[in-house]
Protein backbone atom coordinates (compact mmCIF):
# COMPACT_ATOMS: atom_id res chain seq x y z
CA UNK A 1 0.00 0.00 0.00
CA UNK A 2 2.90 2.34 0.76
CA UNK A 3 4.31 1.72 -2.71
CA UNK A 4 0.99 2.74 -4.28
CA UNK A 5 0.85 5.84 -2.09
CA UNK A 6 4.32 6.81 -3.25
CA UNK A 7 3.26 6.41 -6.87
CA UNK A 8 0.13 8.52 -6.39
CA UNK A 9 2.09 11.26 -4.58
CA UNK A 10 4.89 11.41 -7.15
CA UNK A 11 2.40 11.52 -10.01
CA UNK A 12 0.47 14.34 -8.34
CA UNK A 13 3.73 16.26 -7.95
CA UNK A 14 4.57 15.74 -11.62
CA UNK A 15 1.10 16.86 -12.70
CA UNK A 16 1.49 19.98 -10.57
CA UNK A 17 4.68 20.84 -12.40
CA UNK A 18 3.12 20.37 -15.85
CA UNK A 19 0.53 22.98 -16.82
CA UNK A 20 -2.66 21.47 -18.17
CA UNK A 21 -1.86 17.85 -17.27
CA UNK A 22 -4.29 16.16 -14.84
CA UNK A 23 -3.02 13.86 -12.12
CA UNK A 24 -3.54 10.18 -13.03
CA UNK A 25 -6.15 9.72 -10.30
CA UNK A 26 -8.14 12.52 -11.95
CA UNK A 27 -7.75 10.91 -15.38
CA UNK A 28 -9.08 7.63 -14.00
CA UNK A 29 -12.01 9.53 -12.51
CA UNK A 30 -12.71 11.29 -15.80
CA UNK A 31 -12.72 7.94 -17.57
CA UNK A 32 -15.20 6.64 -15.00
CA UNK A 33 -17.43 9.68 -15.56
CA UNK A 34 -17.36 9.32 -19.34
CA UNK A 35 -17.94 5.56 -19.33
CA UNK A 36 -20.64 5.48 -16.64
CA UNK A 37 -24.18 4.85 -17.91
CA UNK A 38 -26.47 7.91 -17.77
CA UNK A 39 -28.70 6.35 -15.11
CA UNK A 40 -25.71 5.95 -12.79
CA UNK A 41 -24.72 9.60 -13.27
CA UNK A 42 -28.27 10.72 -12.53
CA UNK A 43 -28.26 8.60 -9.37
CA UNK A 44 -24.96 10.11 -8.22
CA UNK A 45 -26.14 13.70 -8.69
CA UNK A 46 -29.52 12.96 -7.10
CA UNK A 47 -28.04 11.21 -4.07
CA UNK A 48 -24.86 13.20 -3.51
CA UNK A 49 -25.46 16.55 -5.25
CA UNK A 50 -22.29 18.64 -5.41
CA UNK A 51 -20.45 15.98 -3.38
CA UNK A 52 -20.55 13.53 -6.29
CA UNK A 53 -17.00 14.33 -7.41
CA UNK A 54 -15.31 14.03 -3.98
CA UNK A 55 -17.17 10.77 -3.41
CA UNK A 56 -16.02 9.41 -6.79
CA UNK A 57 -12.40 10.33 -6.06
CA UNK A 58 -12.69 8.82 -2.60
CA UNK A 59 -14.00 5.62 -4.15
CA UNK A 60 -11.06 5.49 -6.56
CA UNK A 61 -8.63 5.94 -3.66
CA UNK A 62 -10.34 3.10 -1.79
CA UNK A 63 -10.03 0.83 -4.84
CA UNK A 64 -6.33 1.70 -5.18
CA UNK A 65 -5.79 0.99 -1.49
CA UNK A 66 -7.58 -2.37 -1.68
CA UNK A 67 -5.67 -3.47 -4.80
CA UNK A 68 -2.38 -2.28 -3.28
CA UNK A 69 -3.06 -4.14 -0.04
CA UNK A 70 -3.91 -7.27 -2.03
CA UNK A 71 -0.67 -6.90 -3.99
CA UNK A 72 1.27 -6.62 -0.75
CA UNK A 73 -0.28 -9.77 0.68
CA UNK A 74 0.19 -11.71 -2.55
CA UNK A 75 3.77 -10.51 -2.72
CA UNK A 76 4.68 -12.29 0.51
CA UNK A 77 4.48 -15.57 -1.39
CA UNK A 78 4.32 -14.58 -5.05
CA UNK A 79 6.37 -11.42 -5.71
CA UNK A 80 6.00 -11.59 -9.48
CA UNK A 81 2.21 -11.78 -9.23
CA UNK A 82 2.20 -8.75 -6.94
CA UNK A 83 4.34 -6.79 -9.38
CA UNK A 84 2.08 -7.85 -12.26
CA UNK A 85 -1.03 -6.69 -10.38
CA UNK A 86 0.62 -3.37 -9.60
CA UNK A 87 1.70 -3.03 -13.23
CA UNK A 88 -1.86 -3.70 -14.40
CA UNK A 89 -3.23 -1.00 -12.10
CA UNK A 90 -0.57 1.45 -13.27
CA UNK A 91 -1.16 0.52 -16.89
CA UNK A 92 -4.83 1.39 -16.58
CA UNK A 93 -3.82 4.78 -15.18
CA UNK A 94 -1.52 5.35 -18.17
CA UNK A 95 -4.35 4.42 -20.56
CA UNK A 96 -6.74 6.78 -18.77
CA UNK A 97 -4.18 9.59 -18.97
CA UNK A 98 -3.56 8.99 -22.66
CA UNK A 99 -7.27 9.25 -23.45
CA UNK A 100 -8.21 11.99 -20.96
CA UNK A 101 -10.31 14.61 -22.77
CA UNK A 102 -9.55 17.17 -20.05
CA UNK A 103 -5.81 17.25 -20.67
CA UNK A 104 -4.64 20.49 -22.23
CA UNK A 105 -1.33 18.94 -23.30
CA UNK A 106 -0.78 16.39 -26.04
CA UNK A 107 0.92 13.01 -25.66
CA UNK A 108 3.51 12.00 -24.62
CA UNK A 109 3.63 14.75 -21.98
CA UNK A 110 0.10 14.01 -20.79
CA UNK A 111 1.08 10.46 -19.72
CA UNK A 112 4.28 11.46 -17.88
CA UNK A 113 2.67 11.59 -14.40
CA UNK A 114 0.99 8.21 -14.91
CA UNK A 115 4.22 6.61 -16.12
CA UNK A 116 6.04 8.02 -13.10
CA UNK A 117 3.33 6.60 -10.84
CA UNK A 118 3.76 3.19 -12.44
CA UNK A 119 7.56 3.21 -12.21
CA UNK A 120 7.62 4.56 -8.65
CA UNK A 121 5.11 1.99 -7.42
CA UNK A 122 6.93 -0.91 -9.09
CA UNK A 123 10.36 0.14 -7.84
CA UNK A 124 9.12 0.73 -4.29
CA UNK A 125 7.21 -2.54 -4.17
CA UNK A 126 10.09 -4.52 -5.70
CA UNK A 127 12.51 -3.04 -3.18
CA UNK A 128 10.37 -3.91 -0.17
CA UNK A 129 9.52 -7.38 -1.46
CA UNK A 130 13.21 -8.02 -2.09
CA UNK A 131 14.04 -7.21 1.53
CA UNK A 132 11.26 -9.43 2.78
CA UNK A 133 12.26 -12.35 0.57
CA UNK A 134 15.88 -12.17 1.76
CA UNK A 135 14.74 -12.15 5.36
CA UNK A 136 12.55 -15.20 4.77
CA UNK A 137 15.47 -16.96 3.10
CA UNK A 138 17.61 -16.34 6.17
CA UNK A 139 14.90 -17.57 8.54
CA UNK A 140 14.41 -20.75 6.50
CA UNK A 141 18.20 -21.40 6.44
CA UNK A 142 19.50 -20.25 9.84
CA UNK A 143 22.93 -21.83 9.26
CA UNK A 144 23.59 -18.96 6.88
CA UNK A 145 23.73 -16.63 9.87
CA UNK A 146 26.70 -18.55 11.32
CA UNK A 147 29.11 -16.90 8.89
CA UNK A 148 30.34 -13.50 10.02
CA UNK A 149 29.80 -10.80 7.44
CA UNK A 150 27.16 -12.77 5.55
CA UNK A 151 24.59 -10.42 3.94
CA UNK A 152 21.51 -12.54 4.51
CA UNK A 153 21.24 -12.35 8.27
CA UNK A 154 17.75 -11.78 9.64
CA UNK A 155 18.79 -8.65 11.56
CA UNK A 156 20.42 -7.17 8.45
CA UNK A 157 17.36 -7.86 6.32
CA UNK A 158 15.07 -6.34 8.92
CA UNK A 159 17.18 -3.20 8.99
CA UNK A 160 17.27 -2.94 5.21
CA UNK A 161 13.54 -3.54 4.98
CA UNK A 162 12.85 -0.75 7.46
CA UNK A 163 15.17 1.50 5.48
CA UNK A 164 13.26 0.72 2.28
CA UNK A 165 9.93 1.45 3.97
CA UNK A 166 11.23 4.71 5.42
CA UNK A 167 12.68 5.76 2.06
CA UNK A 168 9.37 5.08 0.33
CA UNK A 169 7.52 6.96 3.04
CA UNK A 170 9.90 9.90 2.72
CA UNK A 171 9.34 10.06 -1.04
CA UNK A 172 5.58 9.95 -0.49
CA UNK A 173 5.64 12.67 2.16
CA UNK A 174 7.98 14.93 0.19
CA UNK A 175 5.89 14.62 -2.95
CA UNK A 176 2.70 15.25 -1.00
CA UNK A 177 4.11 18.38 0.66
CA UNK A 178 5.46 19.71 -2.63
CA UNK A 179 2.11 19.09 -4.29
CA UNK A 180 0.39 21.23 -1.65
CA UNK A 181 2.79 24.09 -2.30
CA UNK A 182 2.11 23.73 -6.02
CA UNK A 183 -1.55 24.51 -5.35
CA UNK A 184 -0.94 27.93 -6.96
CA UNK A 185 -1.42 26.68 -10.51
CA UNK A 186 -0.89 28.74 -13.64
CA UNK A 187 -4.58 29.62 -13.70
CA UNK A 188 -4.51 30.79 -10.08
CA UNK A 189 -1.55 33.08 -10.74
CA UNK A 190 -3.10 34.31 -13.97
CA UNK A 191 -6.42 35.09 -12.31
CA UNK A 192 -4.66 37.07 -9.60
CA UNK A 193 -3.21 39.40 -12.22
CA UNK A 194 -6.50 40.10 -14.02
CA UNK A 195 -8.13 43.51 -13.61
CA UNK A 196 -11.68 43.72 -14.92
CA UNK A 197 -12.42 47.04 -16.70
CA UNK A 198 -15.47 49.07 -15.77
CA UNK A 199 -18.35 47.81 -17.95
CA UNK A 200 -19.80 50.27 -20.42
CA UNK A 201 -23.33 49.20 -19.48
CA UNK A 202 -23.80 48.76 -15.71
CA UNK A 203 -26.53 46.65 -14.14
CA UNK A 204 -27.54 49.34 -11.68
CA UNK A 205 -28.41 48.84 -8.04
CA UNK A 206 -30.47 45.89 -6.85
CA UNK A 207 -34.06 47.20 -6.58
CA UNK A 208 -35.21 48.14 -3.11
CA UNK A 209 -37.33 45.29 -1.79
CA UNK A 210 -35.74 42.56 -3.90
CA UNK A 211 -34.15 41.15 -0.73
CA UNK A 212 -36.90 40.33 1.78
CA UNK A 213 -36.01 40.47 5.44
CA UNK A 214 -36.93 36.92 6.33
CA UNK A 215 -34.49 34.86 8.42
CA UNK A 216 -33.40 31.73 6.56
CA UNK A 217 -34.51 32.79 3.08
CA UNK A 218 -32.04 32.29 0.23
CA UNK A 219 -30.07 35.54 -0.28
CA UNK A 220 -31.09 37.44 -3.38
CA UNK A 221 -27.48 37.41 -4.63
CA UNK A 222 -25.46 34.23 -4.18
CA UNK A 223 -21.88 34.56 -2.95
CA UNK A 224 -19.27 32.99 -5.21
CA UNK A 225 -18.28 30.53 -2.48
CA UNK A 226 -21.91 29.40 -2.10
CA UNK A 227 -22.74 29.21 -5.80
CA UNK A 228 -23.51 25.67 -6.89
CA UNK A 229 -21.01 23.82 -9.02
CA UNK A 230 -22.11 21.10 -11.44
CA UNK A 231 -19.85 20.13 -14.35
CA UNK A 232 -18.07 17.10 -15.76
CA UNK A 233 -14.58 18.11 -14.57
CA UNK A 234 -13.29 16.31 -11.48
CA UNK A 235 -10.80 19.15 -11.08
CA UNK A 236 -11.05 22.48 -12.90
CA UNK A 237 -8.84 22.73 -16.00
CA UNK A 238 -5.69 24.78 -15.46
CA UNK A 239 -6.30 27.52 -18.04
CA UNK A 240 -4.16 30.67 -17.65
CA UNK A 241 -4.99 33.72 -19.74
CA UNK A 242 -1.57 33.53 -21.38
CA UNK A 243 -2.15 31.42 -24.47
CA UNK A 244 -5.94 31.26 -24.06
CA UNK A 245 -8.06 32.15 -27.07
CA UNK A 246 -11.73 32.07 -27.99
CA UNK A 247 -12.41 30.97 -31.56
CA UNK A 248 -15.76 31.60 -33.26
CA UNK A 249 -16.05 29.72 -36.53
CA UNK A 250 -18.25 27.46 -38.62
CA UNK A 251 -21.19 28.86 -40.59
CA UNK A 252 -19.94 32.44 -40.41
CA UNK A 253 -18.72 34.98 -42.95
CA UNK A 254 -15.67 35.91 -40.87
CA UNK A 255 -13.94 33.70 -38.34
CA UNK A 256 -13.08 35.47 -35.09
CA UNK A 257 -10.28 34.61 -32.69
CA UNK A 258 -9.78 36.66 -29.53
CA UNK A 259 -7.16 36.39 -26.83
CA UNK A 260 -8.02 37.45 -23.28
CA UNK A 261 -6.64 40.97 -23.69
CA UNK A 262 -8.75 41.50 -26.80
CA UNK A 263 -11.80 40.19 -24.98
CA UNK A 264 -11.27 42.70 -22.15
CA UNK A 265 -11.09 45.49 -24.72
CA UNK A 266 -14.54 44.72 -26.12
CA UNK A 267 -17.69 46.49 -24.93
CA UNK A 268 -18.52 44.96 -21.56
CA UNK A 269 -21.96 44.75 -19.98
CA UNK A 270 -22.99 43.91 -16.43
CA UNK A 271 -26.14 41.89 -15.74
CA UNK A 272 -27.72 39.92 -12.93
CA UNK A 273 -28.69 36.42 -14.10
CA UNK A 274 -29.94 33.34 -12.28
CA UNK A 275 -28.36 30.07 -13.45
CA UNK A 276 -30.03 26.70 -12.96
CA UNK A 277 -28.77 23.14 -13.39
CA UNK A 278 -31.15 20.77 -15.15
CA UNK A 279 -30.44 18.21 -12.42
CA UNK A 280 -32.29 20.31 -9.84
CA UNK A 281 -35.04 18.31 -8.18
CA UNK A 282 -38.33 19.78 -6.99
CA UNK A 283 -37.32 21.87 -3.98
CA UNK A 284 -33.63 21.52 -4.86
CA UNK A 285 -30.84 24.05 -4.54
CA UNK A 286 -28.87 23.73 -7.79
CA UNK A 287 -29.49 27.34 -8.73
CA UNK A 288 -27.84 30.66 -7.95
CA UNK A 289 -28.16 34.34 -8.76
CA UNK A 290 -25.06 36.40 -9.52
CA UNK A 291 -23.88 39.61 -11.16
CA UNK A 292 -21.96 38.85 -14.34
CA UNK A 293 -19.72 41.03 -16.51
CA UNK A 294 -19.01 39.99 -20.06
CA UNK A 295 -19.12 40.59 -23.79
CA UNK A 296 -22.57 40.38 -25.41
CA UNK A 297 -22.62 37.20 -27.46
CA UNK A 298 -25.01 38.72 -29.98
CA UNK A 299 -22.41 41.37 -30.87
CA UNK A 300 -19.74 38.75 -31.52
CA UNK A 301 -22.11 36.76 -33.73
CA UNK A 302 -23.11 39.89 -35.64
CA UNK A 303 -19.45 40.66 -36.26
CA UNK A 304 -18.80 37.11 -37.43
CA UNK A 305 -21.85 37.13 -39.70
CA UNK A 306 -24.09 34.12 -39.10
CA UNK A 307 -24.95 32.38 -42.36
CA UNK A 308 -28.42 31.30 -43.43
CA UNK A 309 -29.45 27.89 -42.14
CA UNK A 310 -27.44 28.03 -38.93
CA UNK A 311 -29.57 27.45 -35.83
CA UNK A 312 -27.12 26.35 -33.12
CA UNK A 313 -23.93 27.22 -31.29
CA UNK A 314 -21.70 24.31 -30.34
CA UNK A 315 -19.54 25.57 -27.48
CA UNK A 316 -16.48 23.66 -26.32
CA UNK A 317 -14.69 23.78 -22.99
CA UNK A 318 -10.97 23.42 -22.38
CA UNK A 319 -11.74 20.03 -20.83
CA UNK A 320 -13.57 18.78 -23.92
CA UNK A 321 -17.14 19.33 -22.69
CA UNK A 322 -19.58 20.49 -25.37
CA UNK A 323 -23.01 22.12 -25.30
CA UNK A 324 -25.52 23.02 -27.98
CA UNK A 325 -27.34 26.37 -27.67
CA UNK A 326 -30.08 27.72 -29.94
CA UNK A 327 -28.89 30.80 -31.81
CA UNK A 328 -32.35 32.28 -31.26
CA UNK A 329 -31.72 32.30 -27.50
CA UNK A 330 -28.70 34.59 -27.84
CA UNK A 331 -30.04 36.93 -30.52
CA UNK A 332 -33.57 37.65 -29.22
CA UNK A 333 -32.59 40.49 -26.91
CA UNK A 334 -31.81 38.55 -23.75
CA UNK A 335 -28.46 39.20 -22.07
CA UNK A 336 -26.44 36.23 -23.33
CA UNK A 337 -22.73 36.86 -22.86
CA UNK A 338 -19.20 35.56 -22.71
CA UNK A 339 -18.73 36.21 -19.00
CA UNK A 340 -15.35 37.12 -17.53
CA UNK A 341 -16.39 38.30 -14.05
CA UNK A 342 -18.76 37.13 -11.33
CA UNK A 343 -19.95 39.29 -8.45
CA UNK A 344 -17.30 41.93 -9.04
CA UNK A 345 -14.23 39.73 -9.45
CA UNK A 346 -12.66 37.61 -12.20
CA UNK A 347 -14.50 34.35 -12.64
CA UNK A 348 -13.53 31.88 -9.91
CA UNK A 349 -11.60 29.01 -11.42
CA UNK A 350 -14.31 26.48 -10.50
CA UNK A 351 -16.86 28.68 -12.25
CA UNK A 352 -15.05 28.89 -15.57
CA UNK A 353 -12.02 31.21 -15.50
CA UNK A 354 -10.98 32.76 -17.79
CA UNK A 355 -14.31 32.86 -19.68
CA UNK A 356 -17.64 31.07 -19.78
CA UNK A 357 -21.03 31.35 -21.44
CA UNK A 358 -24.07 32.75 -19.63
CA UNK A 359 -27.44 32.52 -21.39
CA UNK A 360 -30.54 33.49 -19.37
CA UNK A 361 -33.49 31.14 -19.59
CA UNK A 362 -31.67 27.93 -20.53
CA UNK A 363 -30.53 25.13 -18.26
CA UNK A 364 -26.77 25.05 -17.86
CA UNK A 365 -26.11 21.88 -19.82
CA UNK A 366 -27.20 23.59 -23.05
CA UNK A 367 -25.80 27.05 -22.38
CA UNK A 368 -23.33 27.58 -19.52
CA UNK A 369 -20.07 26.16 -20.88
CA UNK A 370 -17.18 26.92 -18.51
CA UNK A 371 -13.50 27.32 -19.46
CA UNK A 372 -14.76 28.29 -22.91
CA UNK A 373 -12.37 27.99 -25.85
CA UNK A 374 -14.49 27.59 -28.97
CA UNK A 375 -17.91 28.38 -30.41
CA UNK A 376 -18.93 26.78 -33.69
CA UNK A 377 -21.90 28.24 -35.53
CA UNK A 378 -23.68 25.21 -36.93
CA UNK A 379 -26.96 23.27 -37.13
CA UNK A 380 -28.49 21.01 -34.50
CA UNK A 381 -28.91 18.39 -37.22
CA UNK A 382 -25.13 18.21 -37.65
CA UNK A 383 -23.94 17.38 -34.11
CA UNK A 384 -24.72 15.98 -30.70
CA UNK A 385 -23.25 17.50 -27.55
CA UNK A 386 -21.94 15.90 -24.35
CA UNK A 387 -25.25 15.53 -22.53
CA UNK A 388 -27.44 14.99 -25.57
CA UNK A 389 -25.19 12.02 -26.30
CA UNK A 390 -26.36 10.78 -22.90
CA UNK A 391 -30.09 10.97 -23.56
CA UNK A 392 -30.82 14.51 -22.37
CA UNK A 393 -32.97 16.82 -24.49
CA UNK A 394 -31.44 18.82 -27.31
CA UNK A 395 -33.06 22.06 -26.15
CA UNK A 396 -34.00 22.90 -22.58
CA UNK A 397 -35.62 26.22 -21.62
CA UNK A 398 -35.89 26.68 -17.86
CA UNK A 399 -39.26 25.70 -16.43
CA UNK A 400 -41.22 27.67 -13.85
CA UNK A 401 -39.84 26.77 -10.43
CA UNK A 402 -40.76 27.67 -6.85
CA UNK A 403 -39.12 26.59 -3.61
CA UNK A 404 -39.84 26.83 0.12
CA UNK A 405 -36.71 27.87 2.01
CA UNK A 406 -38.35 28.38 5.40
CA UNK A 407 -39.59 26.53 7.29
CA UNK A 408 -37.49 23.48 6.51
CA UNK A 409 -38.85 19.96 6.25
CA UNK A 410 -40.00 18.52 9.58
CA UNK A 411 -39.49 21.85 11.32
CA UNK A 412 -40.95 22.33 14.80
CA UNK A 413 -42.88 25.62 14.89
CA UNK A 414 -44.69 27.58 17.55
CA UNK A 415 -48.38 28.31 17.09
CA UNK A 416 -49.17 31.76 15.75
CA UNK A 417 -47.61 33.85 13.01
CA UNK A 418 -44.85 32.10 11.03
CA UNK A 419 -43.16 33.16 7.80
CA UNK A 420 -43.30 30.75 4.88
CA UNK A 421 -40.80 32.06 2.34
CA UNK A 422 -38.57 31.14 -0.56
CA UNK A 423 -37.67 31.93 -4.16
CA UNK A 424 -39.31 31.42 -7.54
CA UNK A 425 -38.20 31.96 -11.12
CA UNK A 426 -39.42 31.70 -14.70
CA UNK A 427 -36.65 33.26 -16.75
CA UNK A 428 -37.48 35.30 -19.82
CA UNK A 429 -41.15 35.16 -18.76
CA UNK A 430 -41.06 36.51 -15.23
CA UNK A 431 -42.91 35.56 -12.05
CA UNK A 432 -46.41 37.04 -11.76
CA UNK A 433 -47.68 35.22 -8.68
CA UNK A 434 -46.63 32.76 -5.97
CA UNK A 435 -49.16 30.95 -3.80
CA UNK A 436 -49.01 28.73 -0.75
CA UNK A 437 -51.61 26.37 0.64
CA UNK A 438 -51.84 24.43 3.88
CA UNK A 439 -53.14 20.85 4.06
CA UNK A 440 -54.67 21.04 0.58
CA UNK A 441 -56.80 24.09 1.41
CA UNK A 442 -57.24 27.34 -0.46
CA UNK A 443 -54.26 28.95 -2.12
CA UNK A 444 -52.96 32.06 -0.35
CA UNK A 445 -51.12 34.71 -2.40
CA UNK A 446 -47.56 35.50 -1.35
CA UNK A 447 -45.97 38.91 -1.13
CA UNK A 448 -43.30 39.10 -3.81
CA UNK A 449 -39.93 40.78 -3.57
CA UNK A 450 -39.28 43.52 -6.10
CA UNK A 451 -38.70 42.32 -9.66
CA UNK A 452 -35.20 42.78 -11.09
CA UNK A 453 -35.83 41.93 -14.72
CA UNK A 454 -36.77 38.66 -16.37
CA UNK A 455 -33.42 36.91 -15.89
CA UNK A 456 -33.45 36.63 -12.09
CA UNK A 457 -35.42 34.87 -9.41
CA UNK A 458 -37.83 36.61 -7.02
CA UNK A 459 -38.18 36.12 -3.32
CA UNK A 460 -41.63 35.64 -1.78
CA UNK A 461 -43.19 35.34 1.68
CA UNK A 462 -46.53 34.40 3.23
CA UNK A 463 -47.41 35.12 6.85
CA UNK A 464 -49.10 31.95 8.11
CA UNK A 465 -51.20 31.85 11.27
CA UNK A 466 -50.19 28.34 12.29
CA UNK A 467 -52.41 26.18 14.47
CA UNK A 468 -51.16 23.24 16.57
CA UNK A 469 -50.79 19.92 14.78
CA UNK A 470 -49.03 18.38 11.79
CA UNK A 471 -49.33 20.30 8.54
CA UNK A 472 -48.24 20.09 4.92
CA UNK A 473 -47.27 23.28 3.10
CA UNK A 474 -47.23 23.47 -0.71
CA UNK A 475 -46.08 26.19 -3.10
CA UNK A 476 -46.70 26.97 -6.76
CA UNK A 477 -45.83 29.85 -9.07
CA UNK A 478 -47.46 31.45 -12.08
CA UNK A 479 -45.38 33.09 -14.78
CA UNK A 480 -46.15 36.39 -16.48
CA UNK A 481 -47.86 34.62 -19.39
CA UNK A 482 -50.44 33.21 -16.97
CA UNK A 483 -49.11 29.64 -17.07
CA UNK A 484 -49.30 27.91 -13.69
CA UNK A 485 -46.44 25.68 -12.55
CA UNK A 486 -47.53 22.05 -13.21
CA UNK A 487 -48.47 19.99 -10.15
CA UNK A 488 -47.32 16.66 -11.56
CA UNK A 489 -43.87 15.65 -10.38
CA UNK A 490 -41.55 14.82 -13.25
CA UNK A 491 -37.86 13.90 -12.76
CA UNK A 492 -35.09 16.08 -14.21
CA UNK A 493 -34.36 13.82 -17.19
CA UNK A 494 -34.63 14.68 -20.04
CA UNK A 495 -35.31 18.44 -19.86
CA UNK A 496 -35.93 19.51 -16.26
CA UNK A 497 -38.10 18.60 -13.28
CA UNK A 498 -41.60 19.91 -12.59
CA UNK A 499 -43.96 19.69 -9.63
CA UNK A 500 -45.04 21.52 -6.49
CA UNK A 501 -42.74 21.34 -3.50
CA UNK A 502 -44.31 20.28 -0.21
CA UNK A 503 -42.92 20.63 3.31
CA UNK A 504 -44.20 18.84 6.42
CA UNK A 505 -44.05 20.72 9.72
CA UNK A 506 -45.26 20.28 13.28
CA UNK A 507 -46.82 23.16 15.22
CA UNK A 508 -47.03 23.14 19.02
Amino acid sequence: MLAAAAGVAVSALAAGLLTGVPAPIISVGNAAVDLAPPALKDFAVEQFGTLDKPILLGGIIVVIAVVAAAAGLIGLRHPRAALALTGLLGGLAVLAAATDRTSLTAAPVTVVPAVLALVTSLVALASMLSRLSRREAAESAPWLEAHPGDDVGADFDRRKFIEAVLATGAVTAAAGIATRFLGGTAAVASRGAVRIPMPADRAGAVPAGAQLRVPGITPYLTNNDDFYRIDTALTPPDVPTDGWTLRIHGMVDREIELDFTALLQRRLVERRVTLTCVSIEVGGDLAGNATWIGVPLSELLAEAGVQDGADALLSTSADGFTAGTPISAVTDGRDAMIAIAMNGEPLPIIHGFPARMVVPGLYGYVSATKWLTEIEVTRFADFTAYWTDRDWAEQAPIKTFSRIDVPGSFAQLKAGSNAVAGVAWAQERGIDRVEVRVDGGDWQPARLGAADGLATWRQWVVEWDAEPGSHELEVRATDATGEVQPSERVPPRPDGATGWQSVSVTVT
